[in-house]
């Protein structure tokens, strides 16, 4: 049953942050990975001896943490309901 108020609700996991978060974060973890276990000095050469894959894994970890944050601190509220303030229109009387 309703209560018949009109309370505002979270978007939740349908938050497009928190999908965002999800797909940066796997991007993240998969390069931080390759580059602290699977990097051989032959790479490092390539790459005037950066890691980049490392860098580039670490980097988007501290993104995904920063939407996550986000996403927790500033959920967004979708109103159930008319808008309040607007005048709802009444339907239109039947034609006889």
């Amino acid at each position: 049953m309703t209560d018949g108020s009109s309370r505002p609700r979270k978007a939740g996991a349908f938050d497009i942050r928190l999908i965002i978060a999800l797909l940066t974060g796997v991007y993240g973890v998969v390069l931080t990975v390759m580059g602290a276990a699977f990097t051989t000095q032959a790479d490092l050469d390539k790459a005037a001896g950066v890691n980049i894959n490392l860098w580039a894994g670490i980097g988007l970890l501290v993104f995904t943490a920063i939407f996550v944050t986000w996403a927790l601190v500033r959920p967004i509220v979708v109103p159930v309901g008319p808008p309040q303030g607007e005048n709802v229109a009444e339907p239109p009387a039947p034609v006889e």
